[in-house]
């Protein structure tokens, strides 16, 4: 086998490779949600007012109350571990958390103020704290 076959296949292990992590990267399921916070998607708001009026791009993004559904949930709030006498040691117990109230699929009513905007694949996503939400929709089946 020479350099160059070598060399070649190894350029398309690479290409390969790369294009497997660009797909993986796409993927929002790989996204980790941390402590207290939750990723949502906005509303999409209407540019129209009830008198017929077109507003233009960006004012309903300066409303102070947004609404969205929840992609995403974080952990919840960390708890406070015990203080040990040999602090040497490892601890076999994981961080334990209070979780959220807040649930994927949820409508949450927020405070605009407190979120952090991301694009991902041309969309845009916020990330807020669960302090920020106002009130929260859950579609439940009662029927149960």
């Amino acid at each position: 086998m020479s350099v160059e076959t070598i060399a070649k296949s190894f350029n398309i292990f690479r290409l390969e490779l790369l294009k497997k992590i660009l797909n993986d990267l796409r993927n929002i399921d790989r996204f980790i949600v941390v402590g207290d916070r939750v990723l949502v998607k906005p509303q999409e708001e209407s540019s129209r007012t009830t008198t017929g009026l077109y507003l233009p791009a960006g004012v309903t993004e300066k409303e102070r109350v947004q609404s969205g559904y929840v992609i995403k949930v974080g952990p919840g709030y960390a708890t406070s571990t015990e203080v040990e006498d040999e602090p040497w040691k490892d601890n076999p117990n994981k961080v334990k958390y209070i979780p959220l109230q807040a649930r994927e699929g949820d409508l949450a009513i927020f405070l605009r103020k407190e979120a952090v905007e991301i694009e991902f694949e041309k969309e845009k996503f916020l990330i807020i704290p669960q302090s920020a939400i106002l009130l929260m929709i859950r579609n439940e089946d009662f029927s149960a």
